[in-house]
């Protein structure tokens, strides 16, 4: 189970998530902390506008992040640093998107919904392995996106420090409380992320293969 709540991971995702943001090339149109006018329309049972969103204070954000994405991917019940790993790509890019990021990485059928099946996967992988394959799919689905050359260097730049942020939690088993600072990380190597490079290809090969043949889209 893992020992990193809710409450004690929400300000790295606060982090990330930032302030309002209007980018025409933006899907989601406008944004207050990672929470879409779609969102807000939906959470709060009306049509929004975009003064709604960008006066939404940080505890309503914190509220729908619990119901809408947190209880979403289950995070109670998964491994420690996998629980922030799937959280802050439910709120990036989906729930079920997460899901089957997690659930590709846990090698189990990816039907967008986690359930017990892969809540068992996960539980019995090497939490830092599973964090680092999890990051792995997320970058290789963000790097197909039309969108990469636009949002790509910080998309990058965000899942790196949630691959930081998740291997350090999986291997203590502990919280980590200090917000991601706004600088660039580089890409973790084989100094902090050690593995048989062998191992890691064909691991990654995998991955890729589960990606080409539609597992993950």
């Amino acid at each position: 189970m893992s020992t990193a709540t809710f409450k004690e991971i929400l300000p790295h995702l606060f982090g990330h998530e930032g302030g309002y943001a209007d980018h025409p090339r933006d899907p989601g149109g406008a944004t207050r902390y990672g929470i879409t006018s779609a969102t807000l329309s939906s959470w709060r049972g009306r049509t929004v506008t975009k003064t709604d969103v960008r006066r939404l204070t940080r505890d309503e954000a914190a509220a729908i992040y619990k119901a809408r994405y947190w209880d979403a991917i289950r995070g109670d019940d998964l491994p420690a640093g996998v629980d922030y790993c799937v959280f802050d790509a439910a709120v990036n890019s989906g729930p079920a998107r997460a899901a089957k990021w997690l659930q590709a990485a846990a090698r189990v059928a990816q039907d967008g919904a986690i359930g017990p099946l892969t809540i068992a996967a996960a539980c019995a992988l090497d939490p830092a392995g599973l964090v680092d394959d999890l990051c792995d799919v997320r970058l290789a689905f963000l790097r197909g996106l039309s969108t990469w050359p636009v949002f790509g260097r910080g998309w990058e730049r965000r899942v790196e420090e949630v691959r930081t942020i998740a291997r350090r939690l999986a291997a203590s088993g502990q919280t980590v409380t200090d917000p991601p600072r706004r600088t660039a990380v580089p890409v973790a190597g084989p100094a902090t992320r050690p593995r048989e490079e062998a191992g890691f290809l064909s691991r990654l090969a995998a991955l890729v293969r589960m990606i080409l043949t539609g597992g993950v889209r």
